[in-house]
C-alpha cells in the first residue's frame, strides 16, 4: 500500500528537485528520503529515476508518475474533508433566516432543543434562504411569507413591525405613523445583516441613500450623536433607552407589518 506521506515527498522532490531540499523541507534526514524514493519505486513497480553517482532525476515514467501521485493526494484530501464535513453535519443544526428578530427567537430554544449538538445561523436574503431549502443544506428556515415547499412543513412564528427613529423634533415625529413615500430620500443609517428588512426598505425607497454600519457601537453612536434616520422594530423599539432623544414612529402599509413563517425539514 502507498504510504501518503512518502508520496507527498515524492511529489515534493518533482517540485525541489533535490533529496537534500526535500530532507529540508520535511524536516527529516536525506537518507530517509532516499528510503522514501525507493519505497515508492518499489510500489509502482518501474523504475522512476535516472541516478548518477551524485546524482538523481525523475525519468519520463517518473514524471507521468508525479502527476498521478498529485490525483491521488488530491483526491485522498477531498476524501478526507467530505467525511469529516458529514460527521459535522450530523452533530450540527443549521438554521437560515431572512430577518434577525425571529431568528434571535429561535436561538433562544435551539440549544434545548437539541443538547450537545452545534447551532449555526445566519441572516440571508429570502432567495439564499430558500436556494439553502432547496438543497437540503438547512434543518430549520425563517421566511416573510407562508408557501407549500416540497419537504417542508411551515407554521406561523411570529409578527414584527417596523418603525422609523427619528430626532424628537423631526418634521415626522409627532405622526400616528409615516408613509414610504415620505421617508423615500432621506438618508438613512442602516444596520448590517438585516437580510429581508434590508431588501424591502431598499426597495420602497429608492431615492435614498443608507449608511450601513456592521459594528453595533459604531451604529449606537451614530444614531445618538447625529439627526439621521434609522430603522426598528416593535421588537426592539429601544426598550432600554439608548436613544432618548429620538422617537419611534410606525411605517404605514402591509410590507412593513411582517408575518415570519418557521420552516422545519420533514426529517427533522
Amino acid at each position: 500500500m502507498i504510504n501518503l506521506e512518502e508520496l507527498e515527498q515524492f511529489k515534493a522532490f518533482a517540485e525541489c528537485g533535490t533529496l537534500s531540499k526535500v530532507a529540508e523541507r520535511f524536516h527529516i534526514s536525506t537518507p530517509s528520503i532516499t528510503r522514501s524514493m525507493q519505497n515508492i519505486e518499489s510500489y509502482f513497480g518501474v523504475p522512476l529515476f535516472t541516478r548518477t553517482k551524485n546524482r538523481i532525476e525523475l525519468n519520463e515514467t517518473g514524471k507521468v508518475a508525479v502527476e498521478y501521485a498529485g490525483k491521488i493526494l488530491n483526491e485522498t484530501a477531498q476524501a478526507l474533508a467530505q467525511v469529516r464535513a458529514f460527521d459535522e453535519r450530523q452533530r450540527t443544526v443549521i438554521i437560515k433566516s431572512c430577518a434577525p428578530a425571529p431568528l434571535w427567537e429561535f436561538l433562544k430554544k435551539a440549544g434545548s432543543m437539541y443538547p450537545g449538538m452545534t447551532v449555526s445561523s445566519k441572516i440571508c436574503r429570502n432567495e439564499e434562504v430558500l436556494e439553502y431549502m432547496k438543497d437540503s443544506a438547512c434543518d430549520y428556515a425563517i421566511l416573510p411569507y407562508e408557501a407549500a415547499i416540497p419537504g417542508w412543513q411551515s407554521e406561523f412564528y411570529m409578527e414584527e413591525r417596523l418603525y422609523v427613529c427619528i430626532p424628537a423634533d423631526n418634521e415626522l415625529a409627532e405622526r400616528q405613523q409615516v408613509e414610504w413615500e415620505q421617508l423615500n430620500g432621506f438618508n438613512f443609517l442602516l444596520r448590517s445583516e438585516l437580510g429581508f428588512w434590508d431588501a424591502l426598505c431598499r426597495e420602497k425607497m429608492p431615492a435614498s441613500k443608507f449608511l450601513v454600519q456592521t459594528d453595533d457601537s459604531v451604529f449606537d453612536e451614530l444614531v445618538v450623536n447625529s439627526t439621521l434616520p434609522c430603522f426598528t422594530t416593535d421588537y426592539i423599539a429601544d426598550r432600554d433607552g439608548r436613544y432618548p432623544k429620538r422617537v419611534c414612529v410606525p411605517i404605514a402599509g402591509e410590507d412593513a407589518d411582517v408575518k415570519f413563517y418557521l420552516y422545519r425539514k420533514n426529517n427533522t
